[in-house]
């Protein structure tokens, strides 16, 4: 079977590795925090240098700016801009010609890659890049000790499409006491530009309907931000934002267990909200992509890249055989 520059031979698919199946690293061979040792270092080559753009992905924003200033260290004469909105502005940027990259905490829709592919007669390539625990934070003073999705639903949703029985509004639904059961739940998300917004509102709300008290905010610091000023708040974003004012809450997994939003269950898929975190790019069947655009993906993928995955964005280090599958797709 041939082997891909990462010298692993990729014959998994990303669907073979998908989160929900369990596609995990041997906890016994990791390389610094959550790094698989199989990763392979960074290689530097020739011929990488000029300005390129990123657009797209808020919850990706920090890790491409990372990235950048790593492999900006390799090549000097190479300089990414990086504009982090939300995940709905990356195809159009592709499609327009506007960035090279399209961060996103989603996969594309039907019809974004409908309309790229109108304009260009193929798909644009998705790149797997690192693994997210989509987290539900509350303030660091709140006891709740875990939450169901179908609560999660009754909360966050007007629709209730999950299936819970009542609406619920306070702690007091959810279970706490005392001086929490009274008190009215207060709702932090994202708004409709996130990636982040529509992956919660498919798999915790059922593709159900938000509810007007959630208060939109424009960016995943800010929902936590929010929800370390109010006591009675909660709201999703990526692990990567977590912060000593709030907690992530574990959420009960399919066994009726409650698992924390942490590498291990994500890896095993245990840990229910578990998401992939995706760079699009425009490769045209056949043809190489820009030595800078492959080198950059190439570094991403790399023990470098995913060492920042971990350490310096705190989302979740993808394991290296699926780290070269993702990469033969550049690379080949």
């Amino acid at each position: 079977m041939k082997k891909n520059r990462f010298g692993i031979a990729a014959a998994a698919t990303l669907a073979a590795l998908a989160l929900a199946s369990g596609a995990g690293a041997d906890e016994t061979t990791k390389s610094g925090p959550g790094v698989d040792a199989a990763l392979p270092p960074y290689v530097a080559v020739a011929g990488v240098s000029g300005d390129l753009a990123s657009v797209g992905s808020d919850t990706m924003n920090e890790v491409m700016q990372f990235w950048a200033e790593g492999f900006g260290a390799h090549y000097p004469a190479f300089n990414l801009t990086v504009d982090g909105k939300g995940s709905t502005t990356a195809p159009p940027a592709l499609i327009e010609g506007a960035s090279a990259f399209g961060p996103m905490s989603r996969e594309m829709k039907s019809e974004e890659i409908e309309k790229f592919e109108k304009k260009f007669g193929y798909k644009p390539t998705g790149v797997t890049v690192a693994l997210d625990a989509l987290a539900v934070y509350v303030n660091k003073d709140n006891p709740i000790a875990s939450l169901t999705l179908q609560q999660l639903d009754a909360v966050f949703s007007s629709t209730r499409k999950g299936g819970a029985p009542a609406d619920i509004t306070t702690w007091g639904q959810l279970g706490l006491t005392g001086e929490w059961a009274s008190q009215p739940i207060s709702l932090y998300g994202r708004n409709s530009a996130s990636g982040t917004y529509g992956y919660y509102k498919e798999h915790v709300l059922a593709k159900g309907d938000y509810k007007p008290t959630v208060k939109e905010q424009p960016g995943s610091a800010a929902v936590v931000q929010g929800i370390t000023a109010d006591r009675a708040g909660i709201g999703y974003s990526g692990i990567g934002y977590r912060t000593s004012g709030v907690r992530a809450v574990p959420i009960v997994g399919k066994d009726g267990k409650p698992y924390d939003a942490i590498p291990a269950n994500v890896y095993t898929g245990k840990y229910a909200i578990s998401r992939p975190l995706l760079i699009y790019v425009n490769k045209a069947p056949g043809q190489p992509l820009q030595t800078a655009v492959r080198e950059f993906l190439v570094y991403a993928l790399s023990r470098d890249g995913q060492e920042t995955v971990a350490g310096k964005a705190g989302f979740v280090a993808l394991p290296a055989t699926l780290a070269a599958t993702q990469a033969k797709k550049v690379t080949d």
